[in-house]
């Protein structure tokens, strides 16, 4: 991904957090956004700690960590997120072992989403050119997967991608761009290989 410098104003008194939240580059070594992200990882070490009998602090657990998350929808640990609050999970979703969602960006899953193990949703971006990069600029971009997505095992998702409902992705794929509702798409990067009849 490539991301387009623009350095703060002079004038520009919005936090680190604010630029963020606004989408663009911001640094995340700042003090605000460290204690959210140290607080985020508190909660998900603590969820990643518990059993399969322990549903019920399980969902304690993820109703604190994550910024919305439907009825009846299980994550296995490990779940790895960098803030939680960014993430918003529909219901009856399922992700299975080693979800990584990097929620600098908004992450948006709908109802009935399917997720394999190890898949990685990926909102950061960092700027090509070296020199904001070794000065640790970064922005991110939202990542947006429709009502009942299936995303095979080890999927990569990066920033900016939407994936329209009903579409599946192939084990192993890394999604680029945007995919449509309805489709089967797979490779590096995922290409739709065919169109489903939808119900």
């Amino acid at each position: 991904m490539c991301t387009v410098v623009r350095m703060a104003a002079p004038d520009d008194s919005r936090t680190m957090r604010e630029r963020m939240l606004a989408g663009e580059l911001y640094i995340a070594d700042d003090p605000e956004l460290a204690e959210a992200s140290a607080a985020a990882q508190d909660l998900a070490a603590a969820y990643n700690a518990t059993t399969a009998r322990q549903r019920p602090l399980r969902r304690r657990l993820l109703e604190q960590l994550l910024g919305a998350v439907g009825e009846d929808t299980e994550i296995r640990p490990p779940l790895h997120v960098d803030y939680g609050t960014s993430i918003r999970i529909g219901a009856r979703c399922f992700a299975n072992f080693g979800l990584v969602a990097l929620d600098v960006a908004a992450i948006t899953i709908g109802d009935d989403v399917q997720i394999g193990p190890n898949v990685q949703l990926l909102t950061p971006t960092h700027p090509v050119e070296p020199g904001p990069r070794r000065e640790k600029w970064e922005a991110a971009e939202p990542i947006t997967i429709g009502d009942n997505v299936w995303l095979g095992g080890g999927v990569v998702v990066l920033p900016g991608v939407t994936i329209g409902a009903d579409t599946v992705v192939g084990a192993g794929s890394v999604v680029t761009r945007d995919l449509p509702a309805g489709v089967v798409a797979v490779g590096n990067p995922a290409r739709v290989v065919r169109t489903l009849e939808r119900s």
